[in-house]
Formats: structure tokens, sequence, C-alpha cells
């Protein structure tokens, strides 16, 4: 009888890349190497995730992902140079944690803004020191997810943030992810925020770079949420045109907690924004929402899993996708209801307005539910601008440019009224009105 010989599976060029980099740059990373090293065994079987992985089956990375980028070697001189001249709107709300071109750069931030108590450590320095919140990384996030596996074997820096219990800050916390020059490199961050009982918190994310360089960024945010907390998070990705931005938020929420995270991306080529979030006590609520504004060919996936595995727990999720050109939109949202988990309420909604006959939107909702005492429900719509409406607003003056911007305002504007601090709703709201100009 013959035997059947081992198959080895074909490697893409970025694959290749990939494994190469990480032996290239191990000694430099810091932090324990054997994490990194089981991370980085769990990205060289999985591979760059396919189609044929449902989660990713609308982006297919392998395909899309020609050539692995260079790690980024940290911010230089003329870099933070550059960076600290073109601060955004945002950064001027809060306590500002910045990191450029992967690196924490506290010349640039502006920790003295920072609510009294509030604890905030490089990422890298942490590492190195053994800081004991470090212990709680990954806490989480348990996906098995190869693009969160490459974002543990290769971070370089980031942020551990520490909220003290029953701190509550009137300003938000913002951290500034930057990138610079015209030289196409890799970034792997990770952010860690522990909010311990009782306190509350704004975490803003913003995320800047050059038009029309093809950075390739891996972006993993933490939030380990205590009993009682009440924690707001947005996360603004305008990074360029031309680049590739994977990013994953992991939450974990306990008792009688409140979360809410809104994400807006109008920039990147290809952006794919992954939400895991875990309702670890009972009678929690989350609020999970989000906007993309496409044109051309841009590529956007929006990806979430919640898990209530708790009791008398509630989530809400709400998506808008305006797709213009020949722009493409995803969005994959998974409720699972564990078998102990009776009184959930969870309800998923996902539209979009196609302004072409050449984009496309994929809509995916799921629902596991394994418990017989609950209330959950999903829906998605697609569909262009309504007629009716656009010839009211055009009988009464408005040019058909401006009636669409008027009325695509409205139809996102229910997605960002979800964030509760007023001035960085401002900026949001000014960031969707900046895109419908330059559509117009």
């Amino acid at each position: 009888m013959s035997q059947i010989p081992n198959v080895t599976p074909m490697r893409t060029t970025a694959e290749n890349q990939l494994l190469e980099l990480f032996p290239s740059v191990r000694a430099r990373l810091p932090g324990d190497a054997a994490s990194r090293e089981k991370a980085f065994g769990a990205f060289a079987e999985a591979g760059l995730p396919h189609r044929r992985v449902e989660a990713w089956k609308y982006t297919d990375l392998r395909a899309l992902l020609r050539e692995a980028a260079p790690l980024a070697d940290g911010a230089s001189a003329a870099a933070l140079a550059v960076a600290g001249s073109s601060m955004g709107p945002i950064a001027a709300l809060g306590g500002l944690i910045a990191i450029v071109d992967g690196q924490f750069a506290p010349t640039l931030s502006d920790l003295g803004a920072l609510p009294t108590g509030v604890e905030v450590a490089g990422l890298a320095d942490a590492m190195g020191a053994g800081h004991p919140l470090l212990s709680r990384l990954g806490a989480s996030i348990t996906a098995d997810d190869a693009v969160l596996a490459l974002n543990s074997a290769l971070m370089s820096d980031g942020a551990v943030i520490r909220v003290p219990a029953g701190l509550k800050p009137s300003q938000p916390i913002v951290v500034r992810f930057a990138r610079t020059g015209a030289e196409v490199r890799s970034t792997y961050t990770r952010v860690l925020l522990v909010v311990e009982d009782g306190a509350s918190v704004t975490l803003v994310e913003t995320h800047e770079g050059p038009a029309g360089v093809a950075h390739q960024d891996n972006t993993a945010v933490e939030i380990l949420a205590g009993d009682g907390c009440v924690v707001n998070h947005v996360r603004l990705n305008a990074s360029g045109g031309g680049g590739v931005d994977l990013s994953s938020l992991g939450v974990r929420l306990g008792a009688d907690a409140s979360f809410a995270t809104l994400a807006l991306a109008t920039a990147p080529a290809l952006t794919r924004h992954q939400v895991f979030l875990t309702f670890a006590g009972e009678r929690s609520k989350a609020s999970i929402n989000g906007a993309a504004l496409l044109h051309g060919r841009q590529h956007a996936d929006t990806t979430l899993v919640v898990n209530h595995s708790v009791p008398h727990c509630e989530s809400r999720e709400l998506f808008k996708h305006v797709l213009d050109g020949e722009s493409t939109g995803v969005f994959q949202g998974k409720i699972i209801v564990a078998p102990h988990a009776q009184k959930t309420d969870g309800k998923m909604m996902s539209q979009a307005v196609l302004l072409g006959d050449n984009a496309t939107m994929n809509n995916k909702p799921e629902l596991e539910i394994f418990a017989d005492d609950v209330v959950c429900a999903h829906g998605a719509t697609c569909g262009q601008l309504d007629d009716d409406l656009l010839f009211y607003l055009r009988a009464r003056g408005l040019p058909k440019p401006d009636a669409e911007a008027l009325m695509l305002q409205a139809f996102v504007g229910e997605a960002l009224e979800t964030v509760e601090d007023e001035a960085v709703r401002a900026v949001l709201e000014s960031v969707v009105e900046a895109w419908l100009k330059a559509r117009m």
C-alpha cells in the first residue's frame, strides 16, 4: 500500500517575507521571547488568512497582501518633527499619548494633561521592567486569529494605561498613532487599558499618515473593565489612502459595566477592524457601532464577535457604510449566547448606501443561541438614496450634490450620535463633512 506524501502548502511572497521578518528582528523586540515564539508559531502554521477561513471569507488577505513591508525602525528625530507639526484636532481634546512609526513618543505626548491618578507607560519599557499589568495582556482576546498572532509575535511598542478604581476623569485619553515618511514600512503596536472597579473613562484612538503611502499597520487594543465601570471608546482611521490597516479590539467587561465604541474609517485602501467582546459579569451593557465612507477601490471589513457568557446582559450593534465608485464593504457580526446566559438581549443592524453600480456590500450577521430565555435579532439593508426624498430636497432649491450630502450626513449621523462626548463627536462630524465635500 503506497503512502500518501506529506503536502507542504505553497507560501505567497508576503507569507515568506513575514516568516523571514520575525527571526531577523527577534533580538531587538522587548519582553518574553517564549510567548513571542509561541505566537509566531501559531502564525507560521496558519499563514495569512484567506477566503476558506470563514471569518475572512470576504477579505482574502492572502490574495490582497502581495508583499509584506519591513518593520519600521522607530521614530527618528526628523519623523518626530514631522509628526509634531501635524497635530489634528483630536490631539487637543485630552491627555495625549503619541505613538510615532510604531514607537511610543513621550516628547510628543502630553502626559501632564492626563487626570491625576491615571498611569501610563510605554509598552516596550513596561516589558523591559516586568510591569505587573502585563500578566493580563491577551486576557480580552480569545480568538484564534492569525493577524492577532502576528501582532503578539512582532509588537514592538505601544502603551499600558491604568485607570484606578473610582476615578472619573472628565476629559478623554487620546492615543495618537502617526505615520511618517514615504518609505513603506510596517508597525505592530499594542495598547492595554485596565479600568478598575467603579471608574469611568473615554479612550480615543486617531490614526494618521501621509496620503498615498502604502504603510502596513497591525494594531491591537485591549480593554479590561472591572465591575461598575463606564468605558467609552472611539477609533478614527484617516491614515492615508494607500495603506493596509489591520486592527483588533478586545474587550472584557465585569458586572454592572457599560461600554460603548464607535469606529469611523475614511482613508485606507484596505482596512479590517475586528472586535471581540466578552461579558464576564452580569447586568452589563455594550454598544458597538461603526461607519465607513469609501470611494475608489477601497475595501473596509468590520467583523465582530460578541460573547454573552453570563446572564442578564445587553448588546447593541449598528454599522453604516457609504460606498462610492468600486469600493467594497464587509460586515460580519456574530452574537453568541451561552447555554446558561438567560435573559440576554442582543440586537444587531448593518445598513449600507451604494452610490454607484459597481460598489459592493457583503453582510453576514449571525446568531448562535444556546439559551431559551433570550431576546435576539439581527438585520441588514442595502440600497440607494431615496429618489423621492432627493427630489423633495432638489425641489426646494438644493443642487443634487448638496442634497445627496445632506442625506448621507443624516444617514451616518445616526451612528455618530452614539458618541457621548460632544467635543469628540464634533470632530467626527467634521471628518464626515470633509469627506462629503471632497465627493461633491
